[in-house]
């Protein structure tokens, strides 16, 4: 039987010697041949290429026909186990022809993360809280997206993803396997476990908006077992304060405004982009308060001690700029102060001080003083709602008197007049 178009089809057994012999026969191109023993297992021949096929029938009596494999990539005996259960799936009402479509079409992690960031931006998709994602939170969802997430895990489908694979890609960053030296502004981008931590907790979030909005059928990161937190534990005792504000005594060409800084970090508790993005028309000396429009817990105000609003009323402002801790160049505010507090703690001799270890301070310098959990929730802003409910409008006194006592404890360490 020669047949010269598709539809001729021969009924052998395909074997490995029946398809060797076929593509060395001229004239055996651009035929299907379906196998004696499994019927809809074919072999489809075009020019020199050969694939392993299936064809069938939808229950609603649609032709279909799927390319499983290319000879070569499967013998004959795993060809044919597989269209076997292809097979069975069209007997029982599937369509591995809509299947592989679907499969082709699937969405990959870089494909997520940016639709991710572009309905966050327009204001589609909420945060915490239930309030629009903040902008620093998608700059840095895209720091983390560009640096660990593409370079490692974009170009996978989600829907093929399973948790093995998260906890390798989490493994993989705490590795180093994305570290790479960042230029221009900023530091270098290391692993480690804080940053995949941080990491694998945003793609959670990422994965859990894109289920929600049907763009993925389910969160391939849910339950991941996670490393240690690797959160920041470490906090200066007063000796370690006093010490740190004799080397910024004995620092004359350290910024002026990275000094001021970092005794307004300890005087408050602020986070860092709290304290360095900070406009004057948000601070209430009369108050002694900040009257934020925007935290990371959403509005709110945040009592300040005497020697914070002191060092405030000190500090000499820029004209035309907003910020009470301006650029040194250009119109931000500013940026430098890990390096600055970095060689500044060189000189005083510490180690592992980084700027959150500031705000740890803060919260255990006001502990040592015996404050209760609340009373320190409510310096630090944390999301409690007994808490902002007592200051939502007007800082509380207790709070105020708080922040007060605990302010003149790391001031008086600050300048020498205490030690542990």
């Amino acid at each position: 039987m020669t047949g010269k178009a598709d539809g001729d089809r021969r009924m052998p057994r395909l074997t490995k010697q029946f398809v060797n012999r076929i593509l060395a026969e001229p004239e055996a191109k651009d035929r299907t041949y379906l196998d004696e023993s499994l019927s809809g297992f074919g072999l489809r021949v075009q020019g020199t290429a050969a694939s392993w096929i299936i064809m069938y029938r939808t229950h609603e009596g649609r032709q279909r026909k799927v390319t499983l494999a290319k000879v070569g990539t499967l013998t004959p005996d795993e060809a044919r186990s597989l269209a076997r259960e292809k097979l069975a799936e069209a007997a029982k009402g599937g369509d591995p022809a809509s299947d592989k479509t679907a499969a082709r079409e699937a969405m990959t992690v870089a494909q997520v993360c940016t639709w991710y960031l572009e309905q966050a931006e327009k204001g589609a998709l909420l945060g915490r809280h239930g309030r629009k994602i903040k902008d620093w939170t998608l700059y840095q969802d895209r720091s983390r997206i560009n640096t660990h997430v593409v370079p490692l895990l974009g170009a996978k489908k989600v829907d093929s993803l399973s948790l093995a694979d998260i906890e390798r890609f989490q493994a993989d960053i705490v590795a180093g396997k994305s570290a790479k030296a960042r230029t221009g502004r900023g530091s270098a981008t290391r692993g480690g476990i804080g940053a995949a931590s941080r990491v694998v907790g945003m793609l959670q979030t990422i994965f859990e908006h894109a289920k929600r909005a049907r763009q993925i059928k389910a969160n391939p990161a849910d339950g991941v077992k996670k490393h240690a937190d690797g959160k920041q534990r470490r906090f200066l005792s007063l000796d370690e304060i006093t010490a740190l504000g004799e080397a910024m005594r004995a620092a004359p060409d350290e910024s002026p405004t990275a000094i001021a800084a970092i005794r307004f970090l300890l005087l408050t508790g602020l986070r860092r982009n709290e304290a360095l993005s900070l406009p004057w028309n948000w601070i209430d000396t009369k108050a002694r308060c900040i009257r934020f429009d925007d935290t990371k817990s959403g509005a709110q105000l945040r009592p300040i001690g005497a020697d914070a609003v002191a060092l405030l009323e000190e500090l000499k402002r820029r004209e035309g700029s907003p910020w009470v801790f301006p650029a040194e160049r250009g119109e931000g505010h500013y940026i430098g102060l890990p390096k600055a507090l970095g060689r500044i703690c060189e000189r005083a001799g510490l180690e592992g001080v980084t700027i959150h270890v500031l705000r740890h301070s803060f919260a255990a310098t006001a502990a040592a003083m015996d404050y209760s959990e609340l009373t320190i929730a409510g310096l630090l802003g944390h999301t409690l709602a007994s808490v902002t409910a007592r200051y939502a409008h007007v800082p509380d006194r207790a709070l105020v008197n708080a922040a007060d006592a605990v302010s003149e404890q790391i001031s008086a360490a600050l300048e020498g007049r205490i030690s542990a």
